[in-house]
């Protein structure tokens, strides 16, 4: 018996002794020492990497997801919704543009239309969505509504070569009505340098100008238009600017 004993202690011992081994070594398997830069970076780091690479994928395939089929269909939705809108926008109908309620006949039967407010808050992500900020801004500066206009004017993003100078330009429109001279300045200059053409940039930069001629500024004013005469002569407001020169000339004795 005493033998029996002592053989299965000792056969138990060396059992123990390879599972430790054997653990060990695969805690503390030896990386090839002739490795080096990325490829010891990966062994050291295998388990981080394949976690790491693993979310990679998950978020590239989100991203995927939201550019190529969320998003597109979200915009398709706003391009409908605003139609309506910009419909009511045209015949000067703007307390219906901005707040819709009305129910048309749309090509999949009747519908309860949304407003410019609604389509900005809703689709705030497409550039339909955008674009609803600019106009019901544009309705509230219309109907008498300078701050809530200086509010969505300020949410637009576009950056079409007409719209963007325009939209600044009207926050600068708001701020005069509210008798925010030198604000209404700051956006009308603003609104010059956004797109420089021979349309938005000369209207802004006269409108800047005739209010300095508030501030009774003429040096300011002149220098304004001196420049339309000099940049922008073929323009309306070049066409017409020499009166306007002189004009400020003669008020402030230059």
């Amino acid at each position: 018996m005493a033998d029996l004993k002592d053989e299965t202690t000792v056969d138990n011992t060396e059992v123990n002794d390879t599972i430790e081994y054997t653990v060990e070594e695969a805690n503390n398997k030896a990386i090839d020492p002739s490795l080096e830069g990325i490829q010891l970076f990966y062994e050291k780091n295998k388990k981080m990497i394949t976690y790491v690479g693993g979310g990679l994928v998950v978020l590239i395939a989100a991203v995927l997801y939201y550019k190529m089929m969320y998003l597109p269909e979200k915009e398709n939705e706003a391009s409908n919704e605003i139609f309506w809108a910009q419909n009511y926008f045209e015949v000067d109908s703007f307390n219906i543009a901005l707040k819709g309620g009305v129910t048309v006949m749309s090509p999949d039967g009747q519908k309860q239309i949304m407003g410019f407010e609604q389509i900005a808050d809703e689709y705030s992500m497409t550039k339909s969505g955008s674009l609803a900020n600019y106009c019901a801004g544009i309705c509230y500066l219309r109907t008498g509504k300078f701050e809530q206009a200086i509010e969505f004017l300020q949410k637009y993003s576009g950056d079409d070569e007409m719209i963007a100078p325009i939209a600044v330009g009207a926050i600068g429109d708001a701020n005069m009505e509210l008798n925010k001279v030198d604000e209404a300045i700051k956006f009308y200059l603003k609104a010059a340098e956004k797109s420089n053409n021979n349309f938005t940039t000369p209207f802004y930069l006269k409108k800047a100008g005739f209010a300095y001629e508030q501030k009774s500024n003429f040096s300011e004013a002149l220098a304004l238009y001196e420049r339309i005469q000099k940049e922008y002569g073929k323009s309306n407001e070049g066409k017409e600017i020499e009166r306007d020169i002189a004009k400020v000339k003669a008020l402030g004795n230059l």
